[in-house]
């Protein structure tokens, strides 16, 4: 009996340790870059100490098989990025690492401030998204550049009036103003607005890396932040290797794209450049919205010694374009009566002397490039100091329609909300230009209507540097400044008299300090004399920022704030003599306070919040000058606008799926608005102070891998944004005299009869963006290297944009209940990309896409009107159905 026991336990210990040599455990993942998001192909997954290990494949992901069950160190390795370990316990049941990020090691000199304003994913406490070069290859086709972002939570991106480049983005329920665009780490803001003209930058598209986007308080460390968030496009940088790209594209009314790529690669006395041009024109979707646009990037980089590298980048999109005047927006009854949504009214023709020639009252030429030198000291190890010097040299206008008052209106013809009638309008619809020859040619005071080109140029020089140390293990300091200096010169040219002999410019009556000069005021004009207007704007910052943060372990803590004084004036050379021709300095000290912490509860869970407060002084024009075109006179109440916000977050990261849930609250305070309305047949202005708005909601967004093969996106986005207080504010006349709220004058500002009016906005909604929003789509491998994509788009919520005197006078006793609610929509787009290998040295890609597959019709962008309804309101219809198609060879 003894010996059977020893037997039996004898197997048995055989069997367990049988059990233990043959057991395996599994670990499995998917490696990208933490910032971009970006798959990280061929990286290398070790155990430390030991020859086991595998690379990513062609999407990111990894299964690795390890014999010796206990805890192990697992090595993560990809060329440019920071190794990473993680230590795991291995047992005999498959383990899902989920997503394992990696940051770059930043030896692209194009990245060294780029750093410093983006977002680390499970480490940066912001609610962030991400859109990568593949998605903007995949699916952007001819759509305008910000809407690659409306399947973000809280985006609301539009054609507006459809011409290429005019599109618009809402992030938040914040218009571009308060939405601080940058690229490559550098604010291309205007500056005396704020605004993007997305037409300066539509070659961005063929050099961006990757998008990020940070909703609400951000991680950028610029002086001066933003309200709704901040959008960072990041362009290529130097490829370390030698290579390059042609495509050609072809799509719907005309559009063709060719565009060419090259790198040198890393030669071996450390040189390395790339650069990239592409043209693309067409028809147009809309009517007489033909095109040309190009685009080119250059970024040469060097080594110098081991502690400094320089890059030197410049880009830039010089285009012309017609457009459908963003004014144009029509009554719902006046399209249904045309049944053409494409329809422009300012498209049209001219049949003078024999010859009949097209003509354009709507039309924008420009070129915008921005040119930056970027400098990394690697100072030791733990200390650095990044810099980056830039200049942007904005050059070219836009068309304006100038007439003597009695044809004020009949420019663009649709002043009423519908096209115009009679004279200025022929028989098919087109804006009729041989009405407009024949009145100037029978006129014996000169043309009545000619054409001025609004001449905008400017000169902003910029620096932001940033010293960056360690203290200790677990702390990082940071410190910096952001200084601007910016020109802007504008005046308006006359480019046709449309037969006319002269023109008398009106404007020039209201010029008091040449009064007796008869010959300036009534000048018979020629082209190429200037009518309106001719001044400069100026803007100066300096700005400080500093940051401490404490990483340790699961947990990543940040302080930070700001300080910066922003200050305007203005040189006027047509209203004013030489000796008043410069403002008094308008200057504004604001400043930031913000703090947040992010903790990773496991490798799959994270939770994250953040609070700020900030002071922002108003912009120049629209918050500091009233009448900024043609005065000096500025806002006596204009102060400083306030934001408090704070956010909370929650993600999830696996192999087969992340997702975020964010909570946030804005409040803003004092903000400056400036508003137009007509009384007794005179334009009146009115700028607005004292404003409170809230904007506040939840956010959801996941990408679910349920198959190897198949990606599901989606997220859904609700707001509640309404405004939260009253406004007040004086009233002003075209010519910048005090008014009362008849519009008649008054002797001084605030005086007995210039009584500061009321507006009221309690509870009234935020107007010009969705404030519900849900995406949902697919992507599908069903061959190899051949993928299939599906995107619906919802826009619901979504209230017209208003002016908050439009409709009721100043004064009035109780607030509207809301502008107008227009029609929820949808729209289903679809895409088909082919990857393959023609040898060796060449691939091939094949894009096509459909937007807007099923040709739905729906109103896109709205105006309230007088009545906050259907009726009242002027719209756009957003584009039917459009297609295009792309080859892309690269070497």
């Amino acid at each position: 009996m003894s010996m059977l026991l020893k037997v039996i336990c004898g197997t048995m210990f055989l069997l367990g340790m049988s059990w233990n040599i043959m057991a395996k455990g599994v670990i499995k993942g998917r490696v990208v870059d933490s910032q971009s998001k970006e798959v990280l192909v061929g990286a290398t997954v070790n155990v430390e100490g030991t020859t086991v290990g595998c690379a990513t494949d062609a999407d990111g992901y990894f299964e690795l098989e390890i014999e010796n069950l206990g805890t192990v160190v697992l090595v993560f390795r990809s060329v440019g990025y920071s190794e990473v370990k993680k230590s795991v316990v291995v047992d005999d049941k498959k383990m899902d690492l989920g997503t394992v990020g990696m940051l770059p090691e930043y030896i692209n000199l194009a990245d060294v401030v780029v750093k410093g304003s983006l977002a680390v994913d499970r480490k940066t406490p912001v609610a962030l998204s991400v859109v990568t070069a593949k998605e903007i290859e995949e699916k952007l086709s001819t759509q305008e550049f910000p809407e690659i972002l409306k399947s973000l939570p809280s985006v609301y991106a539009t054609k507006e009036g459809g011409a290429f480049g005019d599109g618009r983005i809402n992030l938040r329920g914040f218009e571009t103003e308060n939405i601080a665009v940058m690229v490559n780490g550098v604010p291309v803001n205007e500056m005396e607005w704020g605004g993007i003209y997305w037409s300066n930058w539509a070659g961005l598209s063929d050099v961006t890396r990757f998008i990020q986007v940070q909703r609400g308080l951000g991680a950028s460390k610029i002086a001066v932040p933003s309200v709704g968030g901040s959008i960072n496009i990041v362009t290529n940088t130097t490829n370390a290797e030698v290579g390059g790209s042609v495509s050609y594209g072809v799509g719907n009314d005309g559009y063709n794209k060719v565009a060419f790529s090259l790198s040198t690669g890393l030669l071996k006395n450390g040189w390395a450049m790339s650069i990239l041009g592409a043209r693309t024109w067409g028809d147009g979707y809309i009517q007489g919205t033909d095109f040309v646009g190009y685009s080119y990037f250059i970024n040469v980089s060097k080594r110098l010694g081991e502690n400094h590298e320089l890059s030197l980048t410049a880009l830039g999109a010089p285009q012309w374009h017609n457009q459908r005047n963003r004014n144009d927006k029509m009554l719902i009854k006046a399209w249904e009566k045309l049944d053409d949504t494409k329809y422009n009214p300012s498209y049209g023709f001219a049949d003078w002397k024999g010859e009949k020639v097209r003509k354009v009252s709507a039309y924008n030429k420009y070129h915008k490039p921005q040119i930056s030198l970027n400098h990394l000291w690697e100072i030791n190890d733990k200390s650095s100091l990044s810099s980056v010097l830039y200049l942007s040299l904005g050059r070219g206008g836009g068309y304006g329609g100038r007439s003597n008052k009695a044809h004020k209106y009949d420019w663009y013809g649709t002043s009423k909300g519908e096209p115009t009638t009679g004279d200025f309008r022929a028989a098919d619809g087109t804006f009729n230009y041989t009405a407009v020859y024949n009145l100037n040619s029978i006129s014996v005071t000169g043309s009545e209507m000619i054409m001025a080109m609004s001449r905008n140029e400017h000169n902003w020089y910029g620096l932001i540097s940033t010293y960056t140390t360690k203290l200790g293990q677990y702390f990082d300091v940071y410190g910096g400044i952001d200084l601007r200096y910016y020109k802007g010169k504008h005046y308006n040219e006359i480019v046709d008299l449309y037969g006319g002999k002269y023109f008398i410019d009106d404007s020039r009556m209201n010029v008091k300090y040449k009064a007796d000069d008869y010959t300036w005021q009534n000048k018979e004009l020629k082209k190429g004399d200037i009518v309106y207007r001719d001044y400069d704007g100026y803007m100066m910052q300096e700005g400080f920022f500093a940051q401490g943060e404490y990483n340790r372990d699961a947990l990543s803590v940040f302080v930070a704030g700001s300080l910066s004084n922003i200050t305007y004036w203005r040189k006027d050379r047509f209203y004013y003599s030489k000796n008043e021709a410069k403002s008094d300095k308008e200057s504004f000290l604001g400043g930031t306070v913000k703090a947040g912490a992010n903790y990773n509860l496991t490798d799959h869970h994270n939770v994250f919040a953040n609070i700020g407060y900030f002071s922002r002084a108003p912009y120049m024009q629209g918050g500091v000058f009233l009448q900024q075109d043609v005065s000096n006179e500025t806002n006596p109440d204009a102060v400083n606008e306030k934001v408090f916000t704070f956010e909370l977050g929650y993600g999830f990261r696996s192999s087969w799926l992340d997702a975020n849930v964010n909570l946030y609250r804005t409040s803003w305070m004092d903000k400056t608005l400036a508003n137009f309305f007509e009384k007794n047949g005179e334009r009146v202005r009115v700028n607005l102070t004292g404003l409170d708005a809230l904007h506040q909601g939840i956010e959801v967004d996941f990408v679910l891998r349920p198959l190897k093969d198949l990606k599901v996106t989606g997220m859904f986005s609700m707001g509640d944004w309404h405004w939260n207080g009253d406004g007040k504010g004086y009233a002003y006349n075209s010519s910048g005299e005090p008014v009362d709220k008849n519009g008649d004058p008054v002797n001084q500002v605030g005086g007995e009869n210039h009584a500061q009016n009321v507006v009221k906005m309690k509870d009234v909604r935020v107007g010009n963006s969705a404030q519900t929003t849900f995406t949902l789509g697919g992507s599908y491998q069903f061959l190899k290297g051949v993928h299939v994509g599906v995107d619906y788009s919802h826009f619901a919520r979504n209230y017209a944009k208003f002016t908050p005197s439009l409709g009721y006078d100043l004064g009035a006793e109780k607030a509207f209940e809301s502008p107008w609610r227009m029609p929820a929509y949808g729209v289903l787009d679809a895409n088909i990309n082919y990857r393959f290998p023609l040898s060796k040295v060449f691939g091939v890609m094949v894009f096509a896409n459909v937007n807007n597959l099923l040709d739905k019709e729906y109103i896109a962008d709205a105006e309230d009107g007088a009545g906050h309804n259907k009726d009242t309101a002027k719209v756009f219809y957003g584009f039917g159905r459009t297609f295009s198609v792309n080859l892309k060879i690269t070497f």
